[in-house]
């Protein structure tokens, strides 16, 4: 991987397909992945664990998984709602695993049909299952405090509550703590304060990072103003694609392509050589002629005479 003064993490294989209408063919994901990859991406979150009734568009979670671990230099990322999701995806090889556990009550009950408090000692669990891998081959576990900045279900989300769930996710044993708008809430000034907060509450030293959603528009404000506060790790998707399928008018995550070309024209390094992840836009998006994408760049074209930091291996 080149030096990289921020990592952007693809999630559109996961959060992106959640909200699709049809099924992504696996041969397609994984030359998502592949060609995302090659296009210098670090971390892809590949897939989900979850039940194929619930989601069918992750049945074939082990198969994606197996093709992400081969590729050389990728961290795959996978994402669990439960235990059992965390027991299938360990089982499967994952290498870092993310638990979103809402902070809104409301959410967290139409989630996962568990209050909060109920899902963070489901996380303690799988800490310890985690836990108890080979020193060597343990993978890393995330916690992700979802509807961090607001709720659609529940309206306003206490910051108090936030720092609280965000406290309680570091003594349970998560080796990295996510602050995410899930329905696309904040503005630049709360992200500001929260991450402070936040960050002053469970380390300063502590791995925090970024998820964003675009719902309002205020997705790219949003992480340059988190990168003001020191946060080098941001999740993003092609095309703007997901959202949450449980939470009332959560569409559309930050633009992948966007945000590196904001992080590149500011020079600050990704690592992301953006010519070639445009081509993977138009790629991927053959296998999925219903999806409604978003992104200035993929439209507008390069600036004349931009010079790009990055450039994939």
């Amino acid at each position: 991987m080149n030096v990289v003064d921020v990592i952007i993490s693809e999630v559109g294989p996961r959060d992106g397909l959640q909200n699709t209408k049809s099924f992504m063919p696996t041969a397609a994901k994984k030359a998502w992945i592949s060609a995302e990859a090659a296009a210098g991406v670090y971390a892809i979150e590949v897939c989900s664990f979850v039940p194929a009734k619930l989601l069918p568009q992750f049945v074939d979670a082990e198969e994606v998984l197996a093709h992400a671990n081969a590729i050389p230099g990728l961290t795959p990322v996978v994402l669990v709602p439960n235990f059992k999701g965390c027991e299938r995806a360990l089982v499967a090889g994952a290498r870092r695993v993310t638990v979103p556990i809402s902070v809104s009550e409301a959410h967290s009950m139409s989630n996962v049909r568990k209050t909060t408090a109920q899902a963070i000692e489901d996380f303690a669990r799988m800490a310890e299952l985690v836990r108890s891998q080979p020193k060597g081959k343990r993978s890393q576990l995330v916690g992700a405090c979802s509807t961090a900045f607001g709720c659609s279900l529940q309206g306003a989300v206490a910051e108090i509550d936030v720092v609280r769930v965000a406290v309680a996710l570091r003594e349970a044993g998560a080796d990295a703590i996510s602050l995410a708008d899930t329905v696309g809430y904040a503005n630049p000034e709360q992200v500001k304060r929260l991450f402070r907060q936040v960050r002053k509450a469970i380390g300063e030293d502590f791995a925090i990072e970024a998820h964003f959603h675009n719902t309002r528009g205020l997705g790219l404000a949003n992480a340059l103003a988190a990168y003001a506060v020191g946060v080098c790790n941001f999740d993003s998707t092609l095309g703007g694609l997901g959202g949450c399928p449980w939470a009332p008018g959560a569409s559309g995550n930050v633009v992948t392509e966007d945000l590196v070309f904001m992080f590149e024209s500011m020079g600050v390094r990704t690592g992301i050589d953006i010519g070639k992840l445009i081509e993977v836009r138009q790629t991927v998006f053959a296998a999925l002629p219903d999806a409604e994408l978003y992104g200035h760049i993929a439209k507008a074209g390069l600036p004349k005479g931009y010079q790009p930091l990055s450039h994939a291996v």
